[in-house]
């Protein structure tokens, strides 16, 4: 993975743990074969292409609510 593309996620998802998450399932779906939400004229790796992703604002992240979280018991 780039550093550039990693720092460049990290401004817009604050949370490393968080940006691990979500760049895990995003390279997921791509190695299931989803089409990747940015255009690059070099071959990427799936985690680039998801970092790039996320950093161009094409992919965001919700968290759950603590309701949601625990099932709304």
């Amino acid at each position: 993975m780039r550093d550039d593309y990693i720092k460049g996620a990290l401004k817009m998802v604050d949370d490393p743990n968080i940006l691990v998450n979500l760049v895990s399932l995003r390279v997921k779906q791509l190695k299931r074969g989803n089409r990747p939400l940015v255009e690059s004229l070099e071959k990427m790796s799936p985690e680039d292409t998801a970092l790039r992703e996320i950093m161009e604002g094409k992919i965001s992240f919700e968290l759950a609510t603590n309701l949601e979280a625990h099932g709304n018991r």
